[in-house]
């Protein structure tokens, strides 16, 4: 297993945080997502290293933009 935290900026509401769970879920391998909605960070365990690109894109295809 592996396990990655990122900083989303943008979140605000229970929704964004479903929306960024949801996108992130679907990565190739991802088999939890946690997010701390009052920081921003969004911890992912993986059966697998995950492609910074990847988790960047799925978080932006949820509306949102990763610090950094």
């Amino acid at each position: 297993m592996s396990e990655s935290t990122y900083t989303v900026t943008g979140m605000t509401c229970g929704h964004c945080v479903a929306s960024v769970t949801e996108e992130i879920s679907e990565l190739d391998g991802v088999t939890d997502v946690a997010v701390d909605l009052p920081t921003g960070a969004v911890t992912v365990t993986s059966t697998k290293p995950l492609d910074n690109a990847d988790v960047r894109a799925a978080v932006e295809e949820a509306g949102y933009q990763l610090a950094g």
